[in-house]
């Protein structure tokens, strides 16, 4: 068993008054490092205090010992950070089975919710984000997605693929300052309306896209504007030929 640091007096963290009146102790077990491939548990004894302030509506509170344990943490700091690398590196399961050989019993739902933690606590207001449409049903069902592209983390899933829905986003937002989005007009209108702050620019794969469409439209035209086939009908017929003889081939490898 480890007792908490026995200091005279206690701070409560509501209206920051010194208290020296000793209510009593809270005991708190973590889960810490493995010794010699067996499961080590901390048995935390921690002194709570009374608050002598009438007007503080908390009656009595405990001492914080973060270099130990987060407040309702189950597990010491220090495997709170094994997780969170073994997490962000490997994922879920992955993380899962690593722990279990290291001799820590944790799932990887625990995983999951270690991570999501830490990227609440350390998020940052995002200013430069992607905003794009992506299927939660294919050609059925869509909805929005946006990324922070700075930290390149989605930030955001929206249920719908919608106007009003992304405008009332960006309201909330009014720290964007660039919103790269493809060529629909849906997402063009919701940045004008949401965050006229903003400059709207273009990522790499659209502005690569819209090359290779005009590419193609330019060459369909040159081909229709000779008034002729670009090949002669004896390379039609050979070419026409060689395309089934892969495709035949390709479908017998396949069976």
């Amino acid at each position: 068993m480890v007792s908490g640091s026995l200091t005279p007096n206690g701070i409560c963290p509501d209206c920051g008054l010194h208290s020296r009146r000793r209510h009593g102790w809270r005991r708190r077990r973590l889960q810490d490092y493995p010794a010699h491939g067996e499961e080590v548990t901390v048995d935390l004894a921690i002194c709570r205090w009374r608050c002598q302030a009438h007007a503080c509506p908390r009656r009595t509170f405990s001492d914080q010992i973060a270099s130990i344990a987060r407040p309702f943490a189950r597990r010491t700091s220090r495997v709170g950070e094994i997780v969170s690398h073994l997490g962000h590196a490997a994922g879920g399961r992955p993380a899962e089975r690593l722990l279990h050989r290291l001799g820590l019993r944790i799932s990887d739902d625990t995983v999951l919710r270690q991570l999501k933690k830490r990227a609440q606590g350390t998020a940052e207001p995002p200013t430069v984000i992607g905003i794009d449409d992506w299927s939660w049903r294919k050609s059925q069902t869509y909805g929005t997605i946006i990324v922070d592209l700075e930290r390149r983390v989605v930030i955001d899933i929206l249920e719908d693929r919608d106007v009003v829905t992304c405008t009332n986003w960006l309201k909330r937002h009014p720290e964007v300052e660039v919103i790269s989005r493809d060529r629909c007009g849906l997402y063009a209108q919701a940045a004008r309306q949401g965050a006229p702050q903003a400059k709207q620019v273009a990522d790499r794969f659209h502005i690569v896209q819209n090359l290779r469409q005009a590419i193609e439209e330019q060459m369909n035209l040159h081909g229709r504007a000779t008034g002729r086939a670009l090949l002669f009908d004896a390379d039609n017929v050979t070419a026409a030929g060689s395309l089934l003889k892969s495709r035949l081939a390709h479908r017998t490898s396949r069976e």
